[in-house]
């Protein structure tokens, strides 16, 4: 695997693979990677024949009291395992090299920006548009791979490519959960054991709804009132939001009728999670 820094150089590259008729793929990360992100990279190489990855903490999508500086960082064993899963190009670059001092654009996605995590923390998926939308003309793949379980991330880059005309296909690959049911996620390294078990109250809220779904409940506003009470059950978790909305425009729904996601997000100590399902 060949890690690359200099953003001309991977531009240089990706037009050689062009040029070469090879289709692209691109699995954009921070790093502290899991059997979730090995998931996006085999999928990658399924349907590719050249793969790259990216490893970059961004800072623009950290709000000031959130954990940039204690965020995991083990990055000779990311690329371990990527070189492992036939990863051809790491694309890794500092910060200087994706934010000069003296670069003055953004790049948000309004309204939709504003809805789920974008509540929480404000301003974060205008740093993840910014950085991914770097990232795309920078590594110019031909597919992106994102996960599931970052469901608002999936349905707002989206819309961005749709509406700025880029030329790359988004594809989302399922959830990867531990046999218990977590969701996989970098920041599960920092529960302690107790919370570990509690973190276990965001898929068991989302297996209750899905069990009433498929008994007949349609009314979202009936399944919420259901998940909250789970989350209830459990002191040691407090709830940030539990919501139904259209997948790809994030608005609220009030029927489950022609299917939903329901997403949900809450802090075990001081470790915020999330996770989400598809109706």
């Amino acid at each position: 695997m060949q890690i690359i820094t200099d953003p001309t150089q991977m531009q240089r590259l990706s037009r050689e693979i062009h040029r070469g008729g090879k289709r692209l793929g691109f699995v954009p990360t921070m790093g502290a990677l899991h059997a979730g992100h090995i998931s996006l990279v085999k999928t990658a190489r399924q349907q590719c024949d050249v793969v790259a990855a990216s490893i970059f903490v961004n800072p623009l999508q950290f709000g000031p009291t959130e954990d940039f500086s204690k965020y995991p960082r083990t990055f000779e064993r990311d690329c371990e395992m990527l070189t492992a899963e036939g990863v051809a190009y790491l694309f890794a670059p500092t910060k200087e090299t994706m934010y000069p001092a003296d670069a003055k654009t953004i790049v948000e996605v309004h309204d939709i920006s504003d809805k789920l995590d974008g509540v929480s923390r404000p301003g974060h998926f205008k740093g993840v548009t910014t950085v991914v939308a770097k990232l795309f003309n920078i590594v110019q793949p031909d597919r992106a791979f994102f996960g599931q379980k970052d469901a608002a991330q999936v349905a707002i880059i989206r819309r961005m490519v749709r509406d700025l005309n880029m030329d790359v296909e988004i594809v989302v690959c399922p959830i990867v959960r531990e046999p218990d049911g977590l969701a996989l996620s970098s920041r599960n390294t920092y529960l302690d054991p107790q919370q570990r078990k509690q973190a276990l109250v965001l898929s068991r809220t989302l297996n209750r709804i899905h069990y009433e779904y498929d008994r007949g409940e349609r009314n979202a506003s009936a399944l919420i009132q259901i998940g909250k009470q789970v989350v209830a059950e459990e002191p040691g978790a407090k709830l940030d939001y539990l919501e139904i909305v259209d997948r790809d425009s994030l608005d609220p729904v009030e029927s489950v009728s022609h299917g939903a996601l329901v997403a949900i997000a809450a802090w075990v100590g001081t470790t915020r999670l999330i996770d989400n399902l598809l109706l």
